[in-house]
């Protein structure tokens, strides 16, 4: 018989490596860890606006995102904090771009309707009416919600940037104002409390177009309420006009 022929092996195709199995168990990933929290704060953050922060459960929170109360309790330790971290995500949400120029320009009037505009724009949103309506309903049952919506600083934050404003504007002369921060204030609900109730259909929700009515018109009374007041003539003027009578 012939001697056998050695035949080469023919070439493996080229295939890319397989991927590597999916991990399972352990730690999850940086960005996997931030997809599970954003997962828990959209359940979360629907069931307290539908059902109120009492009739919320851990558990309801973790089934509707889909993953174990042993996950939840690795990224929050109660309902409390997980209020908090809701709370901070929709506050976040609602402030100004950072490039934003609040309080540019020289005139007082311009400035304060562009800050009262970004406040109603913030406020009449959804969710911000939806967070104040939970937080209107329940805070006198579980006093928690109250203290963290003082601990966001929000709204002493809007406080301290219109006294700083009106602080500048009173040294200035160009107003009169003993109390620079409770006349802040005082804009900062001036501006807030109809729009905001109404809109909470508490009367008929105002139109884009009223709401920005409503904030110059504010702006307005606010300005002529605190303006400085004309200085006395001196005694060589008060001659004079009276010379042109």
């Amino acid at each position: 018989m012939p001697p056998a022929v050695k035949r080469k092996a023919a070439p493996l195709p080229n295939r890319k490596a397989p991927a590597p199995p999916r991990r399972r168990g352990g730690r999850p990933s940086g960005q996997e860890a931030a997809q599970l929290r954003e997962r828990l704060l959209d359940a979360a953050t629907d069931l307290f606006f539908q059902r109120g922060y009492g009739a919320t459960s851990i558990e309801a929170v973790a089934q509707r995102a889909r993953m174990s109360k042993r996950t939840f309790y690795h990224r929050f330790k109660d309902k409390a904090e997980l209020f908090g971290a809701v709370l901070h995500r929709i506050i976040e949400g609602l402030r100004p771009p950072a490039e934003m120029p609040l309080i540019a320009g020289a005139d007082l009037a311009e400035i304060l309707r562009r800050l009262a505009a970004l406040i109603l724009h913030a406020a009449l949103t959804p969710q911000a009416l939806a967070l104040h309506r939970l937080i209107v309903g329940e805070s006198a049952r579980f006093p928690k919600l109250a203290a963290a919506v003082t601990s966001e600083g929000a709204t002493q934050e809007a406080i301290v940037l219109i006294g700083g404003v009106l602080s500048r504007e009173a040294r200035a002369g160009n107003v009169t104002l003993d109390d620079p921060l409770g006349a802040a204030e005082q804009f900062l609900y001036m501006v807030l409390s109809v729009p905001q109730r109404r809109a909470l259909s508490l009367g008929k929700p105002m139109t884009p177009p009223e709401v920005e009515r409503w904030a110059s018109s504010v702006v307005d009374l606010f300005i002529n309420g605190c303006r400085a007041p004309p200085r006395a003539k001196t005694k060589d003027a008060a001659i004079h006009a009276d010379e042109k009578d």
